[in-house]
């Protein structure tokens, strides 16, 4: 078992008829692992020297969200240089991105190797410039900035045909280019009927070569439909595939050709140094008899300017969701993974979120969390005990803080809630404390209704259920509140989720001792998960498919995170909230598939510590 090369794993599928033991794993040895902590490196220089810069790229009249900037070099041939956004020119005009070890050159194709475009750090840490003034002057691109917007306009080209072709592993749809274009994946669909397939539309910036049209694939063919458009010198292909495979686009020259092949495994492995202290990988991983195409971020918790941290939707509440990228640009988050669970229905936390020694929302049902400071990392099934004590020897629990988990009881709201409180169930009692002390109680109504301002030198305690004692006006209040397991006490930053998947390098998932419900045990969907390695680094990973197949169940996902050298991992919300950024792009899935999430783990690069 273990992570395996693209050429590896081509060559397994094509033997696996004539091979009947390679099911066991008998006929394939385990490669070497490529989870190496990397060494501590010099950091990015940020480019203090910015010109101007904006979130708006308009490309031949059509725009698209992409950091970018302008700054000068006085030793270079074109003085004032051009930084996109590798998200933006990943998604916007169609790059590839190669691998590399260096973080201040980043080597990509885009129908021909390019000479390593220059990369570097914005001033926030939170996005990658590539420098594309080379690859715009030699492909004869006009660049200017007005205002925030960066507009490109390309020469025109033309797609002269267009080939529709049946492979062993798929399908491949070829189109033959005068030139070199920029093209987009524009919208991906996931029909709910299975039979239907999926649907993916790509926008590629050349006219259509008179004579070309539709072209009906053979029946039984993995594409399943393909239509054309085209106006304006731009051309549209929209195409239909079975839903267990995945569109895979790519380029090349002499003659100039964009592929998309549709196929069920990754086209090839992926290890990008993106910046000092944080790597971004993708493999193939071998559990048993099954294949999981796995992306994650290799992060060195030790290396200066790199931390990480909860976030969540709004800093100034904790009611609310956003899809992952936008919660990640509002805290100027350079990498983020989707966290932990939440009420979809009314956007509400329901788990453990510490942030900078400030309990945001308390654990639920002893479930599992991690903890972390600047180095150390701790992982176990996690809650707070808080009591409120008065003079007269009452002593009162507090079962729940700033959360949306209801059931009988005394919950606290602080301002990390928001500034106001709405009643989660009827017939809730409401007291208002100020300087730890009770100045008003009352009764709340329905569930839903009002809002009751929290406030700022205080908290209010909500009480539900007939055995929730009344707090006369006047009581002072005393509140004593600690974490069990006692260690968690002294971490700054926590967050909750579960089950616990990997400790000590062990398999430990027990979805029931942290009160999940079946079939969550159980079922085979999208998975996100965070772990530390022994080295100490830190990986945060989305699974989704195995080949041909559906994703993983929890036992599978904790041996996923053991072949990957876990020590210790936390399964994290999965399913549709399965998500991974980075500098500005969608990682694991397309933008469109992205669903709103409440909290999420940010990872932020600080570009001179």
């Amino acid at each position: 078992m273990g992570l395996i090369t693209k050429q590896a794993f081509e060559k397994l599928i094509g033997t696996l008829l004539c091979c009947p033991t390679l099911a066991t794993g008998m006929c394939l040895a385990t490669s070497q692992r490529v989870l190496a902590d990397p060494p501590i490196v010099k950091p990015v220089t940020a480019n203090t020297s910015v010109l101007r810069q904006g979130r708006q790229v308009q490309l031949n009249g059509r725009s698209f969200p992409a950091a970018w900037a302008q700054w000068q070099d006085q030793s270079a041939p074109v003085k004032i240089r051009t930084g996109v956004s590798d998200g933006g020119l990943v998604q916007g005009i169609g790059l590839e991105l190669l691998n590399t070890s260096e973080v201040g050159q980043q080597p990509a194709q885009w129908f021909s190797p390019l000479t390593p475009l220059k990369a570097r750090l914005s001033p926030s840490g939170q996005y990658r410039y590539l420098d594309i003034s080379g690859l715009g002057q030699q492909s004869g691109w006009q660049m200017q900035a007005v205002g925030d917007v960066l507009q490109i306009a390309t020469p025109p080209a033309q797609i002269q045909q267009i080939r529709l072709g049946q492979q062993p592993w798929g399908g491949r749809i070829v189109l033959d280019l005068d030139r070199p274009a920029t093209w987009q994946v524009t919208r991906l669909t996931n029909s709910r009927d299975a039979i239907k397939g999926r649907e993916i539309v790509v926008t590629v910036d050349a006219a259509l070569a008179t004579g070309l049209s539709s072209i009906k694939p053979k029946p039984g063919s993995a594409i399943q439909s393909l239509q054309l458009g085209s106006t304006a010198g731009r051309t549209t292909v929209k195409f239909k595939f079975s839903g267990n495979l995945r569109p895979q686009l790519s380029t090349l020259p002499n003659p100039n050709r964009l592929l998309i092949d549709v196929r069920p495994d990754p086209v090839a492995s992926r290890d990008i140094q993106w910046a000092p202290g944080l790597r971004w990988q993708e493999q193939v991983v071998r559990v048993g008899s099954e294949y999981y195409p796995v992306l994650w971020l290799a992060v060195n918790p030790r290396q200066a300017g790199v931390k990480l941290q909860p976030i969540w939707s709004d800093a100034k509440t904790v009611v609310g969701t956003v899809p992952l990228a936008t919660m990640a640009e509002r805290w100027q988050a350079a990498a983020a993974i989707n966290g932990g669970f939440f009420n979809r229905d009314k956007q509400l936390p329901l788990g453990a979120i510490r942030q900078n020694n400030r309990w945001i929302s308390g654990p639920i049902l002893n479930r599992g969390a991690i903890a972390w400071n600047e180095g150390e990392f701790k992982l176990g099934r996690l809650s707070l005990h808080e009591t409120l004590s008065t003079a007269s020897g009452q002593h009162l629990p507090v079962v729940w803080l700033n959360s949306g988990y209801v059931q009988p009881g005394i919950a606290r709201y602080t301002q990390d809630w928001g500034a106001t409180y709405t009643p989660l169930i009827d017939n809730e009692i409401l007291a208002v404390v100020q300087n730890n002390q009770v100045v008003s109680q009352f009764p709340s109504g329905p569930a839903g209704k009002g809002v009751f301002p929290i406030p700022a030198n205080g908290y209010l305690l909500v009480m539900r259920g007939p055995a929730t004692s009344s707090l006369p006006v006047g009581t002072v209040l005393r509140s004593q509140i600690t974490a069990s397991p006692a260690e968690f006490n002294r971490f700054p930053q926590i967050l909750g989720a579960g089950p616990v998947l990997v400790q000590n390098h062990q398999v430990v998932v027990d979805a029931k001792a942290e009160q999940f419900r079946p079939p969550f045990d159980s079922q085979r969907a999208p998975r996100s998960a965070i772990a530390q390695t022994a080295d100490g680094t830190v990986l945060i990973v989305a699974v989704h498919n195995r080949v041909n197949g559906p994703g993983p169940s929890l036992v599978e996902m904790a041996q996923l995170m053991q072949q990957m050298g876990a020590v210790d991992a936390l399964n994290l919300d999965g399913g549709s909230s399965t998500t991974l950024y980075l500098g500005g792009q969608l990682l694991d899935r397309h933008p469109s598939t992205a669903v709103r999430v409440h909290n999420g783990i940010g990872i932020f690069v600080q570009p001179n510590p």
